[in-house]
């Protein structure tokens, strides 16, 4: 804790935006503060980014929000124990990336050291005192916020910032060289000039016989211009020398930066399926201007050794090296800063914003115009290779240039493409079974560019991620599990757009559950239950209890292949329950009322000795995007049995909510384990709506459950099935018994009544041949009431019952 204490002295001179960027929001200085002994007990260096230091990141992540709890558990203050708890449960985004929360404790750790040691700097030997000696200062001489992309500071971060300062302070020394050279140069001249007139006076002098004083001045002279040329030659080669090494720092530094540009563009593909991503893009500008600025310095200094020591070969090489350096750092600072969707519907509308980084340093005047062009993989591979613009022309973009606009509030540089859209895209030859949802595009951004400082203008570009062109909505599904699979599991430096056929189970676990909680918006991961039996699903192995995380899963298996006995396949499944939660369920997820992804297996394991009308809520697994109630029943033998009531789809759940669909069912009382329903899902029921004088009779809709019937062998209780024909064959009797009797307009089918059908009405000379045709809701079942849809109608004859009074 003693760094701790250290820093809060410290923290107290920092700027609001400073702190917020030392402590991001996925580890804020909450966390710091209360868990500050902790935190500094752990051994957060011995921990690799390796995928077998997972568990022990993932055991830390426990260990940081089971204090958090008890710390919150603990407190008196309401306000604080809220804070504590809203942050342990913030706290679950590392659970998809537990090595993530470990990079950011450790790079918060090393940042807070860099800051103790900026409040009294220390210098090499070699510094000269007199040329740089700065007042100390609470704040770092290079923004905090330098290189930051993240909300964590990566290590390659804390080594650029040091290297920017010691590229700083070589500089300051290069300069100071150059000045003591510049007046040793002048003392020089000026002895040099005393000497020639000392030389002229002691020839007068010796034909008048007075030598003796004027040779002992000229042997101090002698001596004093030696001494100055040897000073200036030590002073030279200390300059050449410093030189070096500001050129060697700064390649250094580049390398890291660049690095760093790279793991933002890759963080930024990850943010895809949820991984944390700041894309916050300031620091690396910051650190890119640092870098062309010590670039553009050095380059002054190198051509002003060159004026003094014309012609000598080290001086070439280090123009050369600089040049290089410049250039690249040029072109690398193009960025994707808002990424097109990945994917893209041809004629229809998107945006994407492209940055420079170094926008404040183009050459004004002439506008720069950016332009977009479609490519395919191969050609990605050959931009690659080659660095030249693809001259075929695979697709037609509208809307496809922008200007470079710099933007003074901001201190951005942007071109935004506001209205691009695609028009035709050309296929390539398809491999084998390959479909086109899997075939890969990018768009491509090049320009050319003038910087000031830069003699010749630059040529730049840059490529989008991956992006899959669809014609119809039908294939965004699929399209979108390929780009799933291309953000998760291609490598960082990989050939475009090269990604593995198998993966081990568990980073599809992993990707799976950062997805799901994406897409929903929600803090609740996937628990062991629910991987499980995704993982018997995928591989089709319910009887399996064991571990699958190092069992290898296809692409095929992943959205190739149709499910063992169902038309769809594991991808179309999960994503059709990811729509369902996030439209409909979101709450109910969030609140651990809907126990999810389970088989029918642990099902009866979990229910088998509980008692009747206990229930739990899982996702189908017959059908896509369906929930459905699982409940313990008594059977006619006086034993027990588990069914399964048919799924509510997005249909049903529009219609009438998943709370309220509960409370209609009488006889599921208790939610598993032992919850009474009416407790735990009361918020989410909903009022019947207030009778109104509108000249109508109201309705009301309610779910009807056959209880203790099945639909069929499987001992599933179902409600009234959706298949239109089944719709026609319930017979009269039961309806008009339901209307004669209650006089409320009840329909509901299923239900056993006591009055038999009425054999005094005579329907033989009824002209219909359908039982329903003779009912008072003829005109209802024909489609004829001005009221009511013919699609919601028929939903509400499939699941729900009227009410009229």
């Amino acid at each position: 804790m003693a760094q701790w204490k250290q820093l809060q002295l410290q923290l107290q001179c920092l700027s609001h935006q400073h702190l917020n960027e030392l402590y991001p929001p996925t580890f804020p200085m909450d966390v710091r503060c209360y868990l500050a002994s902790w935190i500094e007990e752990q051994c957060w260096d011995e921990i690799i980014d390796s995928p077998d230091q997972d568990a022990r990141a993932l055991g830390l992540l426990e260990q940081i929000i089971s204090l958090l709890q008890r710390i919150s558990q603990d407190s008196s203050n309401v306000v604080e124990k809220m804070r504590l708890q809203q942050i342990s449960r913030n706290m679950n985004v590392y659970r998809s990336q537990p090595l993530q929360l470990v990079k950011t404790v450790q790079n918060t750790l090393n940042k807070e050291r860099i800051l103790l040691n900026h409040v009294l700097p220390t210098f090499s030997p070699s510094t000269s005192q007199a040329s740089y000696s700065p007042a100390p200062s609470p704040l770092p001489s290079v923004p905090l916020g330098s290189g930051r992309a993240d909300g964590a500071w990566g290590s390659q971060t804390d080594l650029g910032n040091r290297d920017v300062d010691m590229l700083v302070l070589k500089v300051l020394e290069i300069q100071q060289c150059r000045q003591e050279i510049h007046q040793m140069q002048e003392d020089l001249n000026w002895e040099r000039a005393n000497f020639e007139s000392l030389q002229v006076s002691l020839a007068s002098n010796m034909s008048n016989g007075l030598d003796a004083n004027s040779s002992e001045q000229i042997k101090k002279l002698q001596s004093r211009i030696q001494q100055l040329e040897f000073n200036g030659q030590e002073i030279s080669k200390k300059r050449l020398q410093l030189l070096r090494e500001a050129v060697d720092c700064l390649e250094h530094c580049q390398a890291r930066l660049l690095q760093r540009i790279k793991s933002w563009r890759r963080e930024q593909h990850l943010a895809s399926i949820g991984a944390p991503f700041d894309d916050n893009l300031g620091p690396l500008q910051t650190w890119c201007e640092q870098l062309l600025g010590v670039n553009v310095k050095l380059r002054q200094e190198i051509i002003l050794v060159g004026r003094d020591c014309p012609g000598g070969e080290p001086i070439t090489e280090l123009q050369e090296r600089l040049g290089l350096l410049l250039q690249t750092l040029i072109q690398s600072s193009l960025m994707v800063d808002k990424q097109p969707p990945q994917v893209i519907k041809t004629q229809s509308k998107f945006s994407t914003t492209v940055r420079y980084l170094l926008g404040e340093k183009v050459t004004p005047g002439k506008p720069v115009l950016l332009k977009a062009q479609i490519i395919t993989e191969m050609q990605a591979r050959s931009l690659g290779q080659l660095g030249s613009i693809p001259t075929e022309n695979v697709g037609e973009l509208i809307n496809n240039s922008a200007i470079l606009e710099h933007n003074t509030s901001t201190k951005s540089t942007c071109a935004t493409f506001r209205n691009m859209s695609i028009k035709k895209i050309k296929r390539a030859d398809r491999r084998g079974s390959e479909s086109v949802t899997e075939e890969k595009f990018a768009l491509l951004f090049s320009s050319e560019i003038s910087i000031t400082g830069c003699d010749m203008p630059c040529c730049m570009q840059v490529i989008s991620l991956p992006i899959v062109v669809i014609v119809h909505g039908s294939q965004d599904n699929n399209a979108l599990a390929t780009i799933i699979w291309d953000c998760a599991f291609s490598e960082p430096d990989r050939v475009p757009f090269v990604v593995p056929e198998r993966v081990p189970w568990k980073q599809m676990c992993l990707t799976l559950d950062s997805k799901f909680r994406l897409e929903v918006q929600t803090q609740r991961s996937l628990d062991p239950y629910n991987q499980h039996f995704l993982a018997q699903k995928i591989f089709d192995k319910p009887d399996i209890s064991g571990d699958f995380s190092n069992m290898l899963v296809s692409w095929a298996q992943f959205n190739k292949e149709v499910l063992p006995g169902r038309s769809f396949t594991f991808w179309q499944w999960f994503d059709g329950v990811m729509e369902l939660t996030k439209k409909h369920l979101k709450s109910y997820w969030s609140d651990k009322l809907i126990f999810g992804f389970i088989g029918k297996q642990q099902l009866h394991l979990i229910l088998q000795d509980r008692p009747d009308g206990t229930f739990l809520l899982r996702f189908s697994d017959s059908e896509i995007g369906g929930i459905t109630i699982a409940y313990v029943s008594s059977c006619e033998n006086r034993g027990r049995r588990i069914q399964n009531i048919q799924p509510f789809t997005k249909r049903d759940l529009e219609i009438r909510c998943l709370g309220d669909r509960i409370r209609d069912i009488e006889f599921i009382t208790h939610v598993y384990p032992d919850s009474p329903k009416n407790d735990v899902f009361k918020k989410y029921y909903t009022d019947d709506p207030q009778p109104y004088n509108s000249g109508y009779i109201p309705i009301s809709i309610q779910t009807k459950v056959a209880a203790g019937e099945t639909s069929s062998p499987t001992s599933s209780a179902a409600e009234i099935p959706q298949d239109p024909t089944s719709r026609l064959s319930y017979p009269a009797n039961a309806l008009y018994s339901t209307m004669n009797q209650q006089g409320n307009g009840v329909f509901s089918p299923s239900q056993q009544f006591q009055t038999p059908y009425p054999t005094d009405i005579d329907v033989s000379g009824v002209p219909y041949h359908n039982p329903l045709s003779i009912s008072p809701l003829h005109d209802m079942a024909q489609g004829n009431t001005p009221t009511t849809d013919d699609m919601e109608l028929d939903e509400i004859f499939a699941t729900g019952i009227y009410e009229m009074p």
